[in-house]
């Protein structure tokens, strides 16, 4: 089963952020993306990587996987298909619809020292956005 790490992250909150999204499909076979958000909140990073992680596997035809997060908040959404703050009501459901796409989907809620390959690559892609912003500026 391919493993899905994902992570969100921002400098600021909100702030220049970033989604990073690292999969292992086994045999040593590693895929690492960074993805700059532009300026966003923590919450709507993490709300973002893990759309960008769905429709990543959608569109490779990976539709057995496992997604690893250490987010509580996107564990819990999920979990219960319910978010209580409704600035994020948007992201759940297009998350759950994509959700529907898979064959076997599963999500779990991992400690944050165990995402650290996600981690790096969502704080990569901070300075890509930062990098971003400088150059338009200029």
């Amino acid at each position: 089963m391919i493993e899905v790490y994902f992570d969100g992250a921002s400098a600021g909150n909100p702030g220049h952020s970033g989604a990073g999204i690292y999969i292992n499909q086994g045999n040593g076979i590693e895929e690492k993306h960074a993805i700059p958000l532009g300026i966003m909140t923590n919450h709507e990073a993490e709300f973002q990587a893990f759309l960008y992680a769905l429709k990543l596997c959608i569109d490779k035809d990976y539709l057995t996987v496992s997604f690893r997060t250490d987010s509580q908040l996107i564990d819990r959404a999920v979990q219960k298909a319910y978010v209580k703050n409704q600035a994020f009501s948007g992201y759940l459901n297009q998350a759950l619809d994509l959700i529907d796409s898979f064959q076997l989907f599963f999500l779990k809620w991992i400690p944050n020292k165990q995402n650290k390959n996600a981690d790096e690559l969502a704080k990569k892609a901070i300075r890509l956005s930062r990098e971003s912003q400088l150059k338009k500026e200029s």
